[in-house]
């Protein structure tokens, strides 16, 4: 009877940890480590790659995970969080902070925008991110990042 419980108080730990995420294997990246330019796809006007950068990103792979580099087009969104924005309002969420990124546009003008430096889970496939912009509000995008062609010189 002992045996039973123990085996039975094991099987819920090791469900929990799984439901958890914990004990789940991290995918490897598809290309090898390097640094890469890649299409950058965001599902809103709002939430955009800066039009000097025409829909790209810097990929950085490193032992194996994968992070996309992208400025946007102004500094009105102040942070960025890989999920929903739900989860992104809760406390502890890890948000990601914005670098400023200095553009020069195709005329010669310069300015400062934000950019963000944000884990990719997988090429080619949509995943969450949620933004809140300088008025406080939460919400939900979809982002694409590609396979890159070839790796950046």
């Amino acid at each position: 009877m002992r045996r039973k419980t123990i085996l039975s108080v094991f099987f819920l730990i090791l469900i929990c940890l799984m439901a958890a995420g914990c004990g789940k294997e991290t995918p490897k990246a598809p290309v090898a480590d390097g640094t890469y330019t890649v299409k950058v796809k965001t599902d809103s006007n709002m939430f955009h790659i800066n039009e000097a950068y025409k829909g790209t990103g810097t990929l950085t792979v490193k032992d194996g995970k994968m992070t996309v580099h992208i400025t946007l087009a102004s500094k009105s969104i102040v942070h960025l969080f890989c999920g929903k924005a739900e989860d992104a309002a809760k406390d502890g969420a890890r948000l990601i902070e914005p670098t400023v990124d200095k553009v020069t546009y195709s005329d010669g003008i310069t300015e400062e925008a934000y950019g963000f430096d944000v884990p990719v889970p997988y090429l080619d496939q949509e995943f969450d991110v949620a933004i809140i912009g300088t008025h406080g509000n939460w919400y939900d995008h979809k982002v694409t990042v590609f396979k890159p062609e070839t790796e950046k010189k």
